[in-house]
């Protein structure tokens, strides 16, 4: 297995810096290829501008059509090509961050905006009276697999059904369904760490050992089943889910899974 890991915390010694770290020695000693890249160490340039797109910006500037040209034409900045490649090499993606503000660090959220450029994350296949492009289980990054690894401050229970501060599942369904499921990639079910401003040692050795089993049974977990946009349960070209393949009592986020 090649695993790339996109580690995003400015703290080296940090619980994100030790479960990063923990990741690469577990999987290396299981047999598996690992490349990492720690966004803040790296110095990662968190906007995207004209400048990534070198003789191709356009003025003025359009960010898709222009990423696009670029990706087409090579003329991608360098540190942008380098990530893509690393995605293009890698079969496992793991993503480690701390949940600030109910969504990724900034520097991922910006890791984001510059590596998945039009006709490399977005903006292919074939537009018609039955598809819809290729994605949403389909496209250039399909037969790739992810997983996000977060660490929550709060407990548990403030990310329960009723918790105040809302479900866990729905707080990630942006990452999980619009950021990696959007352009194929398979997406596990996260590993999240609650209470995580508290934790003692103890805890951290418990959360080491359930990281560790995570990590070994990669290649043997199963994807959340996210519906496939254009394999039949959605209308086309609205979109909308096909009325009764909701599972009873089952709204919003959550009518995209299927089962």
């Amino acid at each position: 297995m090649k695993t790339l890991i996109v580690h995003a915390h400015p703290e080296p010694k940090s619980l994100n810096g030790s479960l990063k770290d923990l990741a690469v020695s577990t999987l290396e000693a299981a047999g598996h290829e690992v490349r990492v890249s720690d966004l803040y160490a790296m110095g990662w340039k968190a906007v995207a501008d004209a400048s990534d797109y070198g003789p191709d910006a356009s003025s003025p500037l359009r960010v898709a059509r222009d990423s696009g040209r670029a990706f087409d034409s090579g003329t991608l900045t360098p540190d942008v090509r380098a990530e893509q490649e690393k995605l293009l090499w890698a079969d496992t993606v793991i993503f480690q961050f701390p949940l600030w503000w109910y969504s990724m660090p900034a520097i991922l959220k910006g890791w984001v905006d510059r590596v998945f450029t039009y006709h490399f994350a977005y903006g292919v296949g074939e537009h018609s009276a039955t598809k819809y492009g290729e994605r949403y289980g389909e496209g250039t990054l399909a037969g790739r697999r992810a997983m996000l690894s977060v660490t929550v401050g709060g407990p548990e229970a403030h990310y329960a059904a009723r918790g105040i501060n809302g479900p866990i599942d729905d707080l990630l369904f942006p990452i999980h369904h619009g950021v990696l499921f959007y352009p194929g990639i398979e997406v596990l079910p996260p590993f999240v760490l609650h209470g995580t401003d508290r934790m003692n040692g103890e805890e951290y050795a418990e959360a080491a050992k359930a990281w560790e089993q995570r990590l070994l049974t990669l290649e043997s977990t199963e994807p959340i089943p996210f519906r496939r946009q254009n394999f039949g349960d959605y209308e086309i070209p609205s979109l909308h889910l096909k009325e009764g393949l909701e599972p009873a009592n089952r709204s919003g986020f959550a009518i995209h899974v299927g089962g």
